[in-house]
């Protein structure tokens, strides 16, 4: 989208929005780093979300989807750390008791509050910990600064946060956003938690649409190791101050909302693959030419979480065999003696088989970019999708087998 400039800020930056970020020592009380954080509007919103497709969800999932059901959400308060997933009836009951004590301290309704927790399975809140803490974030909002994206870390390297101004009808427009992951990241959505504030006057309608647009175009088309999370969110909350003329759905202004609604999220996105545990490459896999496009989807997410192609891009070897070998299990219509692959648009296969022309040199110095694209062509159809994926490292193995287990030990 043109004109889309973008600038320094995260959920913080549309005007009437105020964050705030605590340290309780959630994970380890001895050590007090940010992992409690609110966003809240001043003024009234509309909102919409989407959460976990996973079987297995978060008393906070189940709790804020409720919510969303009955009101126009005002603050979202989130902890990293400890997940509350897999905790009976005393994770409820900490989320619930977590939205009330908020509440009281915004002077709002609990059917106004969206909470969300990331972090460790099956360890119950310290609520001893949160609970004081609670009016001190409070206190703490403000609009000058935003330690959010920070708060909400667990296995992330770095924080992940995003700000863009545009113009509609005349009038400045501003979608602030940040968000967490690194593991456990897979399509239907990702162990990620995603908040986007704007102050655009959308109805509730358009936001519903355009947000769910967004996430299909964005973080649905992401995966790192083939998981997904008890925990997942993605919400958006508008309070309408930029005052523009409503954005009714499809109407007016809608495709430049959307456009750069759509925008945020996939920067974000990539911005979380570039960033999955100990991994090296964002390797963006671009399937067309397929019958339809869930037989493009197909294939695109059977290569993107093949394990061996994982390891052969980490090795920096431009294996297309084992590309080839993916899209024939994928489950989709295929002839082998139709498929072409390149990297970086370079030809590696062609009719299912080597493509002399180009020098194996050209294609290994496209893999030892730590970002290069693989384009697979089914020359069957018309049917595309894309999607963004990374390596697999020893060092991912590691993470997960020895410090992630420890860090649980301390927890």
């Amino acid at each position: 989208m043109k004109d889309l400039n973008f600038i320094e800020g995260g959920v913080c930056s549309p005007k009437g929005f105020r964050c705030a970020a605590v340290g309780c020592g959630i994970k380890n009380p001895k050590v007090k780093r940010l992992d409690l954080a609110l966003v809240y509007s001043k003024y009234p919103t509309v909102a919409a979300a989407l959460f976990t497709q996973n079987a297995v969800r978060a008393a906070c999932v189940d709790f804020s989807a409720n919510n969303l059901e009955k009101a126009e959400p005002r603050a979202i308060i989130v902890n990293s750390g400890n997940a509350n997933a897999c905790t009976g009836p005393a994770g409820m009951r900490d989320v619930r008791k977590t939205a009330k004590l908020l509440a009281k301290e915004l002077g709002i309704l609990q059917r106004e509050i969206q909470v969300c927790s990331t972090g460790i399975i099956g360890m119950e809140l310290p609520m001893d910990r949160i609970e004081p803490n609670i009016p001190k974030l409070v206190k703490a909002l403000n609009q000058e600064s935003c330690d959010v994206a920070q708060a909400i870390m667990t296995s992330d390297t770095r924080p992940k946060e995003v700000a863009v101004e545009f113009e509609i009808g005349g009038k400045t427009v501003r979608i602030g956003a940040c968000a967490k992951g690194a593991g456990m990241i897979n399509p239907n959505m990702a162990t990620m938690l995603c908040f986007v504030t704007t102050d655009a006057n959308v109805s509730k309608a358009e936001i519903v649409a355009a947000t769910k647009q967004a996430v299909e175009q964005s973080f649905n088309r992401i995966t790192v190791d083939g998981d997904t999370s008890t925990n997942d969110a993605v919400i958006v909350m508008a309070n309408r101050r930029a005052e523009n003329k409503e954005i009714s759905r499809r109407g007016e202004g809608s495709a430049e909302f959307r456009a750069a609604l759509q925008e945020v999220m996939i920067r974000l996105a990539k911005k979380m693959v570039s960033d999955g545990e100990r991994v090296t490459k964002l390797v963006d896999i671009r399937v067309r030419g397929a019958k339809t496009n869930k037989d493009a989807q197909l294939v695109a997410r059977a290569v993107a979480n093949s394990n061996l192609c994982k390891c052969s891009w980490n090795g920096e070897d431009p294996n297309w065999g084992r590309i080839i070998h993916a899209v024939g299990y994928a489950g989709a219509q295929v002839c082998e003696g139709a498929v072409d692959i390149y990297f970086d648009g370079l030809i590696a296969a062609k009719n299912g088989m080597t493509a002399k022309k180009t020098p194996l040199e050209k294609l290994i110095d496209v893999v030892k970019n730590d970002k290069f694209s693989i384009g697979i062509d089914l020359n069957l159809g018309a049917g595309e999708f894309n999607i963004w994926t990374a390596d697999l490292s020893p060092e991912y193995v590691d993470f997960n087998r020895a410090e992630y287990a420890a860090s649980k030990m301390k927890g």
